[in-house]
């Protein structure tokens, strides 16, 4: 059984700890070996929001469909009739949330995907319209249905069930014309895949990477066609089921280790945690052979631990220093782990989970474009997915960009004032 390690353990200066809004690094002296960065103040620059990222145009395939939420006080029981508390028609899909919450950060998202010429699909290309969603490279069937899901949001358990009706016909590689392809690619940022539509996809990541355009991909479980997008992949945001699932490996972060092992061209990879936050990993770009090596899974405890030490409602993060990390019987890579918290909702504000792991990747994907590093990026992406929990469905909460509550991040400038704790 692995030992949890206290911070006198570890090697010098391997755990990073700071609040939400601050990025710092620290450095280890000779009088004290092992360092704490801890958040005292944030002074922020009162000058009007930047404007978005230069480079922000954003290229997503996958899922795009209507959500039909349906708010309930319980589950129903089988055989069961209830009535609803609160009913809402709207817009949904991985791929289709995630690009909607891009566009409102302020990027210009580009959705490759296919719906049916019939009132749902309308509705799907109006409602990306209105939200600046690019829609020219959908594709309009003229026959067939769109996407749809039912969503049963219950309120005692704050949980969603859905059932989902796919899309006919499939999209198929044909339906996408080389022209379209180029044109959909030309000047993006970066390519986002939802694991959806694989045969198309993995065409559009092909050119991706003759390009030189980083790409995402959302693994929220196995699927046909995944492990050839996974490959070409740059950076890689998983569910909390699916590194274990897919690597066979005996815990997360040791799941999260070969996951970087087998898949040598990932900068990083997060699994989100729902109300737990996040864990990231981050490959080092230069290894160093002098670096200490630790366990993992033991590093993981110790920042649990650390963790527990802070008591604020907001995001935050702590992280490893760049570090040689080992998983047992799978091998080692140099490092850096990062634990997110999630915003403590307070029970009251808290109305439905749908769509907040796609918030989570919209607003890494901005945080992508605006070269955040790490440190801001974990604690801004937990804002994002947690004011889309203080509504029904998975856009009606997602922020815009001049929500208040995003201001600190997106600020031109700002200063940090740090202190070492003991």
């Amino acid at each position: 059984m692995l030992g949890l390690l206290s911070p006198s353990t570890l090697p010098n200066n391997a755990i990073k700890l700071v609040s939400s809004q601050s990025f710092v690094s620290t450095s280890a002296t000779a009088t004290k070996p092992t360092c704490f960065a801890r958040n005292l103040k944030v002074k922020m620059s009162s000058d009007t929001l930047p404007p978005p990222p230069e480079k922000g145009i954003v290229v997503g395939c996958g899922g795009a469909s209507v959500d039909f939420l349906a708010a309930v006080a319980t589950y129903p029981t089988p055989d069961d009739k209830i009535r609803t508390t609160n009913l809402k028609v709207q817009g949904g899909g991985n791929a289709g949330n995630a690009l909607t919450c891009a566009a409102r950060l302020g990027l210009k998202p580009r959705l490759i995907s296919k719906v049916a010429n019939d009132t749902q699909g309308k509705d799907i290309l109006d409602e990306f319209k209105a939200d600046g969603v690019d829609t020219s490279f959908i594709v309009v069937s003229e026959q067939g249905n769109s996407p749809f899901t039912y969503v049963i949001v219950d309120n005692q358990t704050k949980t969603r069930t859905c059932i989902h009706t796919a899309g006919n016909p499939p999209m198929v590689p044909d339906d996408l014309s080389r022209e379209n392809l180029l044109s959909a690619l030309d000047d993006a940022r970066i390519a986002y895949f939802d694991g959806r539509l694989p045969e198309t996809a993995l065409v559009i990541a092909q050119e991706a990477v003759q390009k030189s355009i980083p790409i995402l991909i959302d693994a929220e479980r196995k699927r046909e066609g995944l492990d050839d997008l996974l490959k070409l992949a740059d950076y890689v945001i998983c569910s909390e089921k699916f590194p274990k699932a897919w690597t066979e490996a005996p815990s997360l972060p040791s799941a999260l280790v070969s996951i970087l092992l087998r898949l040598p061209n990932i900068n990083f990879v997060i699994v989100t945690l729902g109300e737990d936050g996040c864990i990231m990993l981050e490959r080092s770009v230069n290894e160093s052979s002098g670096t200490e090596e630790i366990d993992v899974d033991v590093l993981l405890e110790s920042l649990k631990q650390q963790q527990k030490d802070e008591s604020t409602t907001t995001p935050t993060y702590i992280s490893s220093s760049e570090t040689r990390l080992r998983a047992k019987g799978i091998g080692t890579l140099c490092g850096r782990l990062f634990l997110g918290t999630a915003e403590k909702i307070p029970p009251s504000e808290l109305i439905d989970t749908t769509g907040a792991g796609d918030a989570f990747i919209g607003a890494v994907i901005y945080a992508i474009c605006a070269d955040m590093p790490p440190e801001q990026m974990l604690p801004f992406a937990a804002h994002v997915a947690a004011a889309n929990c203080r509504a029904l469905g998975a856009r009606t909460g997602l922020p815009y960009r001049t929500d208040p509550r995003l201001a600190s991040f997106l600020k031109q400038s700002s200063h940090v004032i740090t202190s070492l704790a003991k």
